[in-house]
């Protein structure tokens, strides 16, 4: 098990999203406010939704958010202690999330596989200014790593250029 802390107010929005801006349009007549648990359960939906989304491989994925306390719970079982981080940043880099705690399994036939995937990675909190070069060259010495980081947050992110300062990236050893 491990708590993570995020920035609250960072990251992407995946609640609230357009199709549910869309919904409330076409109807004329106001809808009734959903519950406190209607809403942490939409919110676990959609983070669910998220990490199926990036092609992570994960055996009974299980996601509760608690809005009183701003956290995202994760259950289920990954290949890599790689996929297991991943999973935790791809759901605390989310807007609204403050802090998330996992309890992935590490599958113990595929633990031994590939060292690189299974060693404990840094992690580092954009800055304004920030360029994956720049941050290559901070941590390692050599802004020629920057693809190491890119690949290492690969699919959370889409483009080399694509990070916002609090973003919360892996930085493999």
């Amino acid at each position: 098990m491990g708590i993570f802390s995020f920035i609250k107010n960072a990251g992407a929005k995946i609640f609230g999203s357009k199709r549910n801006q869309e919904a409330a349009v076409e109807k004329s007549t106001p809808a009734p406010q959903p519950t406190k648990a209607e809403l942490d359960a939409a919110m676990s939906r959609d983070l669910e939704s998220l990490v199926r989304g990036l092609g992570i491989e994960v055996d009974s994925l299980s996601v509760d958010f608690n809005s009183d306390t701003d956290t995202a719970t994760i259950y289920g079982t990954v290949n890599s202690l790689a996929d297991q981080e991943k999973v935790v940043l791809a759901c605390g880099n989310v807007h609204d999330v403050a802090s998330v705690v996992e309890y992935l399994q590490v599958r113990e036939e595929t633990a031994n596989r590939s060292v690189g995937d299974n060693t404990s990675s840094r992690f580092y909190t954009v800055q304004k200014g920030d360029t994956l070069w720049k941050i290559a060259t901070e941590m390692y010495g050599d802004g020629t790593r920057h693809k190491d980081i890119f690949e290492a947050n690969r699919p959370m992110l889409k483009s080399p250029d694509a990070i916002y300062p609090d973003q919360v990236l892996r930085i493999p050893v």
